[in-house]
């Protein structure tokens, strides 16, 4: 196979990239300049959920997953995008909006849950986005579903009243990935998701750069490209 489309679903990582509140803010800076040094080095400092970025089970469980422990395979496979483009601010994505996608998950799949609020980044508002409700995280955990993307904040409500759908995913030791971005650019079937994250033992999550890929045969005179 070769590569026939890919979508960057990453958020860029600047000084001014919305956090959690409370989180440590990016900071990026010259540490070595080619005027001074001869070559370029930059000191980053980010928090362990900046920017895009997934929640290992650590994050809220103290005997779950640290980021180490969780398999790779959670962090790469097929994608399925579930349609939650009409949500207001503040609003659930429910079983209603769910449940025509539910019969198409599986072991494996990773769902993205679209939004379209990541075209708020940088604004006020991004901060007051919508949330999935338990229920949904209950039926496709019940699926065997262990990976969960969204492209907001916070998978959770925005007021911070409950963190029921962190306590559901990682209390299984699933995957959780916020502040995605570029859903609406997934206009194919079947994405091949690949969100890995750094190698950090002992991590409670990791900023990862996230695409979606779309695979396309090879012809005859044609050489498969290397995965990656």
């Amino acid at each position: 196979m070769n590569i026939k489309k890919i979508i960057d679903l990453s958020m860029p990582l600047t000084p001014h990239t919305p956090i959690y509140p409370g989180d440590p803010k990016p900071h990026i800076e010259p540490a070595a300049t080619f005027a001074r040094d001869g070559y370029h080095v930059s000191r980053l400092v980010l928090g362990s959920h900046s920017g895009t970025h997934v929640d290992a089970p650590f994050h809220f469980c103290e005997h779950g997953w640290r980021l180490d422990e969780v398999p790779l395979a959670y962090f790469l496979g097929r994608g399925l995008v579930i349609d939650a483009t009409g949500k207001a601010e503040g609003e659930a994505v429910t079983m209603a909006d769910a449940a025509p996608y539910i019969p198409q998950l599986s072991p494996g799949t990773i769902v993205l849950f679209h939004t379209g609020w990541s075209r708020y980044a940088g604004t006020e508002r991004y901060f007051r986005h919508p949330y999935v409700a338990p229920d949904v995280i209950e039926a496709m955990l019940e699926r065997g579903v262990c990976t969960f993307f969204i492209d907001a904040l916070n998978i959770d409500p925005p007021d911070g009243s409950s963190f029921r759908a962190h306590e559901l995913i990682l209390g299984a030791n699933g995957v959780i990935g916020e502040n995605f971005a570029n859903f609406e650019q997934i206009d194919f079937d079947d994405p091949y998701i690949i969100a890995l994250p750094l190698s950090l033992p002992g991590g409670d999550g990791s900023p990862v750069r996230a695409v979606a890929v779309q695979w396309g045969e090879c012809g005859n005179n044609q050489t498969p490209r290397p995965f990656l």
